[in-house]
């Protein structure tokens, strides 16, 4: 038995292809979607036309229930978001998926998914984390996560997605495996990534796969398609994240919360003198 885990495509349509492409190359038996289809790229309506006819399994993401949120303005939103310039790009993107009416596919996902074959460690894949989707596996999680988990969710292997960093761990005699981004990755590393696991000797070997694709190509297609016009600052941000490799939303977020001050592009420009290394190239690195 060989699985492939994908997460976090956010709209990015090159890299899902050389993505679909390296699996085909590898003879998978199943093809396991976690989370994060849509949003930050300008992609959306391609990346939900080549996954939603393709029959793979799919775990919602963060991101995926923000289309839900953004669009029936959910109160678990604060409501000032709606009308501020700063989010352009979620309303351009929420409207466009809306219209299209992939909404209610992205609504309709699973918040987990169990692998369960007879004589192997049980797995179970999440977007974050089984506490919520906003967790992630990673070194700087606080280990009462990785605590309550185990003794929540009882499983040999835990899958998880959503810091857009590969990653893997041992907590509680528990395997825990982050699978990287294929869109939008934030470890420096710009090639698309995700994960293989495959039945060897009855029990689960991993392969952190990377692949190649056209960088260059998913980064005009922010302009090319109206994205860059419509998204305003954070559509310049998540162009900014993909081409750097790295987390700049956030962190900007934070820091202007912080600040107290509007999250407009004169913030920005200070942001960016007091850290300049988010807008580093980072170096070009080959596949594993």
């Amino acid at each position: 038995m060989k699985i492939a885990i994908i997460a976090d495509i956010h709209a990015n349509k090159y890299a899902l292809d050389a993505v679909l492409q390296d699996i085909d190359k590898c003879s998978v038996d199943q093809i396991i979607v976690n989370g994060d289809l849509v949003n930050r790229g300008p992609g959306n309506l391609e990346v939900l036309q080549r996954l939603q006819a393709s029959g793979f399994v799919f775990v919602m993401g963060n991101h995926d229930d923000f289309i839900r949120l953004w669009s029936t303005r959910d109160d678990q939103l604060p409501a000032q978001w709606f009308d501020d310039p700063f989010w352009a790009a979620i309303d351009y993107t929420v409207n466009e998926i809306v219209d299209s009416g992939f909404a209610e596919f992205l609504a309709s996902l699973d918040m987990d998914y169990r692998i369960e074959l007879p004589g192997l460690p049980q797995i179970l894949i999440t977007h974050g984390s089984p506490r919520h989707y906003r967790d992630g596996y990673a070194p700087y999680a606080p280990p009462e996560m990785f605590t309550q988990v185990v003794e929540k969710f009882p499983a040999d292997i835990y899958v998880g997605s959503h810091t857009h960093r590969p990653w893997r761990a041992e907590r509680h005699g528990k395997l825990f495996l982050n699978t990287g981004s294929v869109g939008t990755p934030f470890n420096r590393n710009p090639l698309a990534q995700y994960l293989i696991l495959e039945d060897v000797d009855n029990d689960w070997s991993f392969d952190f796969r990377t692949v190649e694709y056209d960088q260059e190509a998913a980064l005009a297609e922010f302009s090319s398609n109206g994205f860059l016009e419509h998204g305003g600052l954070s559509g310049f941000i998540f162009h900014a994240e993909l081409k750097y490799s790295r987390p700049i939303f956030d962190p900007f977020w934070r820091w202007a919360e912080k600040e107290k001050i509007a999250k407009d592009w004169r913030a920005w420009e200070q942001f960016i003198i007091l850290n300049p290394e988010m807008l580093v190239v980072p170096e070009t690195k080959k596949p594993i």
